[in-house]
């Protein structure tokens, strides 16, 4: 069964910075598709960003210059380094894994519980 342990999330000021931390155990990780989607209140979960089994990564055009995605296939870990962050990026983040080559549009595979980020202005 695979498992997620996500950290990383939190308050911060507006321009700050966050780094987010996904361990996910129980699976291929190096085999798998892994991502961030967040989702406000009120709104969809969204593909903040995503990295292929080859290291391609995707992001969501409002963190696109802002944010970095990493895995590290031997510690099967995702990172997501947040920078300038700014009043529309808080939401609940959502560490994901799936099979390769799904669409990022299409949410799919299993799901972390999530971490809060907050802004303050």
């Amino acid at each position: 069964q695979i498992q997620f342990v996500e950290s990383g999330g939190g308050l911060v000021q507006a321009g700050g910075s966050l780094r987010l931390t996904c361990v996910i155990s129980g699976s291929m990780f190096r085999n798998n598709d892994v991502a961030w989607y967040r989702q406000a209140p009120g709104k969809q979960r969204e593909l903040v960003a995503g990295i292929r089994t080859n290291g391609h990564t995707t992001y969501g055009d409002s963190v696109r210059g802002r944010f970095t995605t990493s895995r590290d296939n031997v510690a099967s870990t995702l990172y997501l380094q947040m920078n300038n962050l700014q009043p529309e990026d808080p939401a609940i983040y959502y560490c994901n894994s799936r099979p390769a080559r799904i669409q990022w549009s299409l949410l799919s595979g299993s799901w972390g519980p999530g971490t809060q980020v907050s802004v303050s202005s």
